[in-house]
């Protein structure tokens, strides 16, 4: 990441929990998904700790399960609380989006 680490950190929490609500699914693959989605530079270090504190905030539910491949793995999925925080986060979203859209667009005026 880069040094817009926190304002990276915070649309994080936001995609995190839109692809969480999309399916149950554990860390590693978050990852993967966010690579797939244009965040090549995302690694779990910068992950993990985004999917504990949404989980310790009521928005995941962690269940471990062991894999075939390893060690048990620990599987989130959206509670109730989280989609309701990932509604507000889309329309933060929107808004914020919406206002940088017009500025950079009066520069090209």
């Amino acid at each position: 990441m880069t040094e817009n680490t926190q304002l990276i950190r915070g649309i994080l929490e936001g995609c995190i929990l839109s692809i969480v609500k999309k399916e149950e699914i554990y860390g590693y693959l978050v990852v993967e998904k966010l690579k797939e989605y244009g965040f090549p530079d995302i690694h779990e270090s910068t992950v993990y700790p985004i999917l504990n504190r949404l989980e310790k905030k009521g928005f995941f539910i962690g269940k471990r399960r062991s894999s075939k491949l390893g060690p048990p793995r620990k599987y989130y999925s959206i509670s109730n609380m989280g989609i309701k925080e990932l509604e507000r986060f889309k329309g933060t979203w929107q808004r914020i989006k919406n206002n940088v859209d017009i500025i950079l667009m009066e520069e090209l005026k």
